[in-house]
């Protein structure tokens, strides 16, 4: 008997809505915002980012900040323009299919496409309903999520969460379909009716043994993608490799970078590394929605987090940056989620 995927809500903290996990947090956020004086002291821990990276902001004002040497080909795409204009952006940066397409501002993998061909492209850019980036798939075989951060009087930064992805996929047995696959994986269930709409009939067919069947290639846990703690890779030589990437980044302390990478090797030694976002002081330690990592770790990590970041802000408050005014930060909140 198939547990109810409202139990496996209830009982998995990973699958938690976002506001209900972090409610424990609040006395100590309140904490915060006495030691720092602030209500919205996060707004001031990254002055080289619109309201810190709290949320709202340009993924391509942010990307371009960053060595290019760490990113993958990218256009911005007015979503004002027609499409012969967008498409021309595209082949005139030598970009070619697929592509990954996504908001310009947006969290959480919302609306985040892999694009096969133009017709896919054309369709995009009709339905998108704000301007948007186009980016290179990159088909490095491993992808993370690394948070970085470091303290405005100190010249290196440190690594404190190294979230491996593993994307949602099936294997085959020879004689289940792939819906009957899915509906076997409790990950996978959750994402049903979604795979259901994009795969169409070719869910009633069957998988050959031990074949593997990549169901969602966007690496977001919204989307089926799980989080594994790969904390213990983390050592000095990856915090010198991103305390070299962000040296750049001027009015960057604290962030996520989400990238894929050729191999573990080349991580430690910055070498095949593309950058596909990075994310501000809004950014959570992936690790945490490890589903086998500990409820009180995660809310004992988050408390080292939000610490972190607190310590960042009065450092830059003390160099001149004020955090935002709260009717602005209110304004915020009142565009993007009301």
């Amino acid at each position: 008997m198939k547990i109810p995927l409202s139990i496996i809500k209830i009982s998995n903290y990973e699958y938690w809505p976002w506001w209900f996990f972090y409610l424990p947090m609040a006395p100590y956020w309140l904490y915060l915002v006495f030691k720092t004086r602030s209500f919205t002291y996060f707004t001031s821990v990254n002055p080289g980012i619109e309201a810190g990276g709290f949320y709202g902001e340009s993924k391509i004002d942010i990307l371009n900040k960053i060595n290019p040497r760490f990113l993958p080909k990218t256009v911005f795409i007015d979503k004002k323009s027609d499409f012969e204009k967008a498409i021309h952006l595209v082949t005139s940066s030598y970009l070619t299919f697929p592509l990954i397409a996504k908001p310009n501002i947006g969290e959480r993998g919302t609306n985040v496409a892999k694009i096969e061909t133009i017709a896919q492209l054309k369709n995009y850019h009709l339905t998108s309903p704000e301007d948007y980036i186009v980016q290179e798939f990159i088909d490095y075989p491993i992808e993370f999520g690394v948070l970085f951060s470091r303290l405005p009087n100190e010249r290196k930064g440190k690594v404190s969460s190294l979230t491996m992805k593993e994307f949602l996929t099936v294997t085959g047995d020879g004689k289940s379909t792939i819906k009957e696959l899915i509906e076997a994986s409790t990950r996978a269930r959750f994402q049903l009716e979604a795979l259901e709409s994009k795969l169409g009939e070719n869910i009633h067919a069957s998988l050959p043994a031990n074949e593997k069947l990549l169901l969602e290639p966007i690496g977001n846990h919204c989307r089926g993608t799980k989080f594994i703690n790969a904390n213990h890779l983390i050592n000095e030589k990856l915090d010198d490799v991103f305390s070299r990437i962000a040296e750049s980044f001027e009015g960057f302390y604290y962030g996520r970078f989400d990238m894929k990478v050729a191999s573990i090797e080349d991580l430690y030694r910055g070498e095949n590394i593309k950058i596909m976002e990075l994310n501000g002081v809004s950014s959570d330690p992936g690790h945490i929605y490890d589903p086998n990592y500990r409820l009180w770790k995660a809310y004992r990590d988050l408390r080292w987090h939000w610490k972190r970041s607190a310590e960042i802000s009065i450092h830059n408050q003390k160099r001149g940056f004020h955090p935002l005014p709260f009717s602005k930060v209110w304004a915020i909140i009142k565009k993007h989620f009301m």
